[in-house]
């Protein structure tokens, strides 16, 4: 295998992944397919109980189903390593297979996912290793009280000194390097926070991009507060995890004096 550095993607492959999104994904698809550099549209279907996958087919795009939710992290993985395992097949033996941007979109963007197209130039340039979507204040009314943005913009600066505009946004184009450092991706909605401070830590390019997009924004009811309870969980978790390796890393790199000083952390780690 070749031994020379990697260089910039010259492709870019746009992985959506969808749950119950059968009145949305067409238009969201027909859109991603519009990015300049996009190649190949991968639609995860995540265990929809509807015909998410079928519209996704009939819009053109690629389609890999699980046959049960694992949630957007577990879609996200399967879309990349899919693409993976095409770009190594594809590639001539004893030449290191090239391989495309990762832009993740969500699925239910409709016509605004064409607006992700500013995410891909940067990496596309070389000038990125990840990039990150501002979006504008959304038409539709709803949102949350904040406290999830807080706590994952508080546990990325504290674990990786960036000071993310927009830390919970799922809009990302990465490059391999960057999807391998992110690796494994925390669980259920951590998945943000966390791919933010370990491409970080890893010392890649991270730039915030403003993107036109819309999307639908979560009320204010029951079942919106219950769903922010549980975003709250998983980001507080994937923020724990991370600070739990940042400390055993500090111990592992301490003298005799300091070490005794500062005892692992093993014993209160916890999974995701």
């Amino acid at each position: 295998m070749s031994t020379q550095p990697h260089s910039a993607p010259e492709a870019v492959a746009a992985i959506i992944p969808a749950m119950n999104e059968s009145q949305r994904i067409g238009a969201t698809v027909t859109a991603a397919k519009q990015i300049p550099g996009v190649d190949i549209v991968l639609v995860v279907d995540d265990g929809s109980a509807d015909d998410t996958g079928t519209r996704a087919r009939r819009a053109g795009a690629e389609v890999i189903t699980h046959p049960k939710n694992k949630g957007k992290a577990a879609a996200m993985m399967t879309g990349a390593f899919a693409l993976r395992n095409r770009e190594i097949s594809d590639a001539d033996p004893g030449v290191d297979p090239h391989h495309r941007a990762l832009l993740f979109i969500d699925g239910d963007l409709e016509d605004s996912a064409a607006g992700t197209a500013p995410l891909a130039a940067p990496v596309l340039a070389g000038r990125a290793d990840m990039t990150i979507a501002i979006l504008p204040a959304q038409k539709r009314k709803g949102g949350g009280f904040g406290f999830v943005v807080g706590l994952a913009k508080k546990g990325i600066a504290e674990l990786s000194g960036f000071e993310a505009t927009q830390p919970l946004s799922g809009m990302r184009c990465l490059s391999r390097e960057a999807f391998d450092a992110a690796l494994p991706f925390a669980a259920g909605w951590g998945v943000e926070a966390a791919m933010t401070i370990d491409v970080v830590n890893a010392g890649l390019r991270v730039e915030e991009v403003e993107c036109d997009l819309h999307h639908r924004v979560t009320g204010r009811d029951l079942k919106a507060q219950l769903h922010r309870a549980a975003q709250y969980r998983d980001v507080a978790r994937a923020i724990l995890v991370r600070r739990l390796r940042a400390k055993r890393s500090d111990g592992a790199h301490a003298g005799p004096a300091d070490a005794a000083q500062n005892p692992s952390d093993d014993h209160k780690e916890t999974g995701q």
